[in-house]
């Protein structure tokens, strides 16, 4: 059966099954990243970003590395400085890398917490997990624009201290300036990808 241009985009974009259309998102794609790369995948909902997201986090696993995902963090209910570190100096340290400098939020739960805080306080689990990647998802979808720009300064100034490869997936454009990715990866509908590197912001680790 014929297909029109746009009932395929529209099959594509919101998953839809067609049993005569096969849309390939991910193939034997070969990506530049070194270790301490920040990787900015962007494309619009259902163009099959989150596949490569998730297929480079599964090869950079299998090569030894070890990988944590910012949206699998989970909270416990307690305040955050009985949540990290070894002792209170590493907490307090942890704490204050990520950006949550005020003693009145150290003794908060997650749950009392703004949606940044929250995601902050996410960061600073990172860091404390020495992970090799980190990876995010729909990154800081939920955020304000205002605050998604300042977190994303905030984690690409520390992934490059200490010398940690980003990857991170989102519909939005607005982050690339403060999140200076070596590598752009734009995913567009069926197998078109667009792949940019910058090595100005190459970290020195």
């Amino acid at each position: 059966m014929n297909r029109s241009e746009r009932v395929l985009e529209v099959a594509e974009a919101f998953g839809l099954g067609l049993d005569d259309k096969t849309f390939v998102v991910f193939d034997n794609l070969d990506l530049p990243i070194d270790q301490g790369d920040i990787v900015y995948i962007t494309g619009q909902s259902g163009s099959g970003k989150s596949t490569i997201l998730r297929e480079l986090s599964k090869a950079m696993s299998a090569d030894g590395l070890s990988v944590s995902d910012i949206n699998a963090i989970e909270f416990e209910d307690k305040p955050l400085i009985d949540q990290i570190g070894k002792d209170l100096n590493e907490a307090l340290n942890l704490l204050s890398i990520a950006g949550l400098n005020d003693a009145y939020l150290f003794i908060r739960k997650p749950n009392e917490l703004s949606d940044g805080q929250r995601y902050r306080f996410c960061l600073a689990k990172l860091i404390e997990s020495k992970a090799k990647v980190w990876v995010a998802d729909e990154f800081l979808a939920v955020l304000d624009r205002t605050t998604a720009k300042v977190i994303a300064y905030n984690l690409q100034k520390i992934a490059r201290k200490v010398g940690a490869t980003v990857l991170v997936a989102t519909t939005h454009d607005d982050m690339v300036e403060d999140l200076a990715p070596n590598v752009t990866i734009v995913k567009k509908y069926r197998e078109k990808v667009v792949i940019h590197r910058n090595d100005e912001y190459k970290s020195t680790i």
